[in-house]
């Protein structure tokens, strides 16, 4: 068994990098939550509070703050990424030279680099030099984890050894954390469930009932098996806690920001309005954008959720003509083509 982590540093005092670096400190483990700005770490260790990520949370009093990258990451045997993935690539070079080239990192962002189509390990890879990476995911909502109700995610390396760390680290009475093998579907499947659960929103805000909503989620995780396989995960994955699981959450949760944004322009309101109001990162609309942008490759997978929640998104395409799109394809078996 490998030594226990004794000291981490989470990147990104988001709600989701606040809640982990609380559990980890909550372990036992003396931990640093890194913020971008000195004066949001202060702001943090006065208040013992993220009052704009997660108000009302009380922050153990052994979490640490830093904006410093050196100080931080100094020591540290376990390092955690939770930035959004449109901002990582920028963060990540911040620690180019404070962090060493063997420290492994564990990563729990969400979504597609838009420029490039690459996951958040590929960008922390390109930045920091070839490392070790666990990917930390599952239904998993900053909110419900911070106030103590039970989840369940999974910790998927390609070092067995890795994973198992990291489920020591954070396993406990409230928080559940399964090992797994393979950490490219399960972080595609944490990037493709938001634009899926973006069609659910839309659906949610057209009306259209509990029948419409759980055929998308069932064809919708189909279609994310498809692009996952196809790009080198395993089939498996998507029907697990880092696939369906994660979709499930996120289409039903009122904590969910990318059901939000559907629900939003089901109603009638315009892309541009509701992000322009919102606190927080929808990861799903960006990477539904990168899925279908220019640095995208057409390679016939048959993804017509969605292509509509891109056309809906991004082509002024009415949200009912969408989905009517949908309904008027031709007739087909159930299982063809699954993978």
């Amino acid at each position: 068994m490998s030594k226990p982590v004794s000291r981490a540093v989470v990147i990104g005092a988001g709600g989701w990098g606040t809640t982990l670096a609380s559990l980890l400190a909550r372990r036992g483990v003396s931990t640093v939550l890194w913020c971008h700005e000195p004066q949001r770490c202060e702001e943090l260790k006065q208040e013992r509070e993220n009052k704009r990520f997660l108000p009302g949370i009380k922050l153990p009093d052994s979490l640490a703050f830093s904006a410093d990258p050196h100080s931080a990451v100094k020591d540290a045997d376990l390092v955690v990424s939770a930035v959004p993935t449109q901002f990582l690539r920028s963060v990540a070079a911040r620690f180019e030279e404070a962090l060493p080239g063997g420290v492994a990192l564990v990563s729990a962002s969400k979504g597609l680099e838009i420029e490039t189509l690459s996951r958040p390990s590929q960008i922390l890879r390109d930045v920091l030099g070839e490392r070790e990476i666990c990917i930390l995911t599952g239904p998993s909502h900053a909110e419900e984890v911070a106030r103590g109700l039970p989840a369940t995610v999974v910790a998927a390396a390609d070092d067995k050894g890795f994973a198992l760390r990291v489920q020591a680290a954070f396993n406990g009475d409230k928080f559940r954390v399964y090992t797994h093998g393979d950490p490219v579907g399960a972080e595609l499947a944490g990037a493709l469930k938001n634009v899926i659960a973006i069609a659910a929103g839309i659906s949610d805000g057209l009306g259209l009932g509990d029948n419409a909503k759980s055929a998308l989620l069932t064809r919708g995780t189909v279609e994310m098996a498809r692009y996952g396989v196809q790009h080198g995960g395993k089939l498996e994955t998507f029907f697990g806690l880092a696939g369906i699981g994660d979709l499930v959450t996120t289409c039903f949760s009122r904590h969910s920001r990318n059901r939000a944004v559907g629900e939003a322009i089901g109603r009638g309101e315009t892309l541009q309005a509701v992000l322009a109001r919102m606190n927080m990162v929808a990861e799903g609309v960006w990477t539904t954008k990168a899925l279908f942008g220019p640095e995208s490759e057409d390679e016939g997978i048959s993804m017509p959720i969605a292509q509509q929640v891109h056309a809906v998104l991004f082509e002024a395409k009415s949200p009912r003509e969408a989905v009517l799109d949908l309904m008027r394809r031709e007739p087909a078996e159930e299982m063809r083509g699954l993978a």
